[in-house]
């Protein structure tokens, strides 16, 4: 590189510097944890039933365990014997863990990589990252929910942008939504929110008859298509410095 020549910041990178002054105005930190996860806290933890399809090969890239393997939470290593391993499939699992060693008022933002075993296309990736937040304390509402995504969506996209709410399912939130964002003209989904169901707390050692919080979770690689107009999320993960140069 010539010496007048500088760098450039990757999209996805440039987008969670972008959104963290958000968070980090209401009180939230960055948390961070393993890629390799335990099936505990990518599912069981997380209120996901044993028979339910995400576990299947289809969904989710198990890796095979010979004997002992360390596994590092953010607390230090620890050994995991008989458990089977999975490359994580969202940062919810990031959620469990700092439950597990932080009591309430919990306040975090989980940006990273997950993974998904599924065919790639212009829109799918068998890697991609995501923005996920956690928020618990004592009288937590769907309101409290709302008003923080969209100071997050105004934050990125504009002041006239309008989000909404539609009702869905999710084994982890109760109740839950999908995130909805108007989008030239028309209603994008950018993700999936709920209140965390009591089982989640209770996994993680918190008592729900006394703290609520709310979870959100939405898809980085989307974000940075749409801000920065690539239409194509493969182009993100080649490595071609041509795409990065541009930004």
């Amino acid at each position: 590189m010539k010496p007048d020549q500088k760098g450039h910041l990757h999209p996805i990178t440039q987008i969670i510097r972008a959104i963290y002054p958000v968070f980090q105005e209401l009180g939230f930190e960055i948390a961070d944890g393993p890629e390799l996860e335990d099936e505990f806290h990518n599912f069981d933890a997380l209120n996901i039933p044993k028979d339910h399809p995400a576990r299947d090969m289809q969904d989710t890239f198990w890796i095979k365990q010979n004997g002992k393997m360390k596994m590092n939470d953010g607390a230090g290593e620890k050994n995991m014997l008989g458990e089977r391993s999975v490359l994580r499939t969202h940062t919810s699992s990031v959620q469990i863990r700092f439950m597990e060693n932080n009591k309430p008022p919990i306040r975090i933002v989980v940006p990273g990589k997950v993974y998904r075993n599924e065919a790639t296309d212009a829109t799918h990736e068998a890697q991609f990252h995501q923005l996920e937040a956690l928020y618990v304390d004592e009288n937590v509402t769907l309101a409290h929910l709302k008003g923080v995504l969209e100071m997050m969506f105004k934050h990125i996209f504009g002041d006239d942008v309008v989000i909404r709410f539609r009702p869905s399912f999710f084994s982890f939130t109760e109740p839950s939504v999908e995130v909805d964002m108007q989008w030239k003209g028309k209603w994008l989904e950018m993700g999936g929110a709920g209140l965390v169901h009591p089982n989640v707390l209770r996994a993680a050692g918190i008592d729900p008859t006394i703290y609520q919080g709310f979870a959100f979770g939405f898809g980085l690689d989307r974000v940075a298509m749409l801000r920065f107009g690539i239409d194509d999320i493969r182009y993100l993960y080649t490595g071609d410095l041509r795409l990065v140069d541009q930004f």
